[in-house]
């Protein structure tokens, strides 16, 4: 499903990716590892197309990606390090939105699963970081989705909250779902990845 070539990107002098190449199946999960400053995160911007690479492909079902294409805002649902919610529309408003927007559904019981229950009428900045981070992953939840892409998602979860993560994960794995996702957590990439692409290398 995901096809990635040759990935270089500099930034001046600096080169954060150097010939990064790895592929993804629909059902499998890949996590990037590394040390911080290792490009991680320039990476998944460069497979989503929100980052243009300065040579090297990225491919989705055997086309290039555009972050401008339907068709891969269609399939890919992203939480990236620069999350942006609508301020002044609360929880549940911007979850109805996601969904109806991408022809999903399913807001309540992401709700529920995500433990927002509790907060669906209060906007962005009033919830704690943790919460914001659930709404994170509840946007990409209420969508479709062939490929999940993921940057750090256990950031700002307790104990409960890494158990359930990697629960769903093995469970979009089992849907059919490609994962890619950059974590520091090694528990979480034991209990889903499926293989590794390693930046530190």
């Amino acid at each position: 499903m995901l096809d990635v070539r040759g990935l270089t990107k500099a930034y001046g002098d600096l080169t954060v990716l150097r010939d990064v190449s790895f592929a993804v199946r629909p059902g499998e999960a890949a996590a990037v590892v590394g040390p911080n400053g290792a490009g991680k995160s320039t990476l998944l911007h460069c497979v989503v197309g929100s980052a243009e690479a300065d040579s090297g492909s990225v491919r989705l079902d055997g086309v290039e990606v555009r972050e401008s294409d339907p068709a891969v805002r269609a399939a890919v649902a992203a939480v990236l390090d620069d999350v942006d919610f609508f301020p002044d529309l609360s929880v549940v408003e911007h979850l109805d939105l996601l969904a109806h927007a991408h022809g999903g559904g399913g807001v309540d019981e992401v709700l529920v699963e995500l433990g927002l229950d509790g907060v669906v009428d209060q906007v962005p900045s009033t919830l704690s970081s943790g919460q914001r981070r659930r709404l994170a992953l509840a946007s990409c939840l209420v969508r479709p989705r062939r490929l999940l892409v993921l940057d750090e998602p256990e950031q700002r979860l307790d104990a409960a909250g890494r158990a359930w993560l990697a629960e769903r994960l093995t469970a979009e794995k089992a849907s059919g779902t490609a994962v890619l996702l950059a974590t520091h957590d090694v528990e979480l990439r034991h209990a889903v990845a499926d293989r590794h692409v390693d930046l530190g290398a």
